[in-house]
């Protein structure tokens, strides 16, 4: 599937990026609107990429829960950020998810902010999900509000994944694991 992706944009072997994304990720950028076609070919990649990386690539979730929120209006900017991904797509089409477990009865999330990282100061919420070894889950989506400061937008980072640790902790146990920890850790006190 990503081989597909890839290779429908002429990239060559060794057009690669060591990351999914450059430092402005989350910048509109300028440049002029893409035409109707590029448009629709933009819309196409950035839906199956969500596929891959809820799949198989979280490492690239981040840089595609930016690119949705421009597929109705995308521009060169958010065109160059697209190749950029599947550069990097290009150069890891062999890295594959591994996933190991500690302990299943122990879910562990860790669920982080960018404070007002998009261009309209809305921040960022991104987390995890893990047994142990590999993200069996993950989350990233901006945020549905502005907050005030870097600490209102940590607890609603938390309250957006809290749905998915709960929903992970009825699903353990409907597969009959009772989960005796459901721990969700946080980068700072405030």
């Amino acid at each position: 599937y990503i081989a597909d992706m890839v290779d429908n944009f002429s990239i060559k072997k060794t057009d690669v990026e060591k990351t999914p994304a450059a430092e402005d990720l989350f910048s509109e950028g300028k440049g002029d609107k893409l035409d109707k076609e590029r448009a629709k070919e933009f819309h196409t990649v950035v839906a199956k990429g969500l596929f891959v990386c809820k799949r198989a690539r979280p490492d690239i979730h981040p840089t595609i829960a930016v690119l949705c929120t421009r597929v109705k209006a995308p521009n060169e900017s958010d065109w160059s950020k697209l190749i950029r991904l599947l550069k990097h797509l290009n150069g890891t089409r062999d890295e594959v998810l591994t996933l190991g477990g500690d302990n299943l009865h122990v879910i562990k999330w860790c669920v982080d902010a960018a404070f007002a990282a998009h261009p309209d100061f809305k921040s960022h919420t991104g987390g995890s999900m893990s047994f142990g070894r590999g993200a069996a889950q993950t989350i990233s989506r901006k945020q549905k509000l502005n907050s005030r400061s870097s600490t209102e937008a940590e607890l609603i980072g938390a309250d957006d994944a809290s749905v998915l640790i709960l929903w992970t902790k009825l699903f353990m146990e409907a597969q009959g694991y009772h989960v005796d920890k459901n721990i969700l850790y946080q980068d700072n006190k405030s």
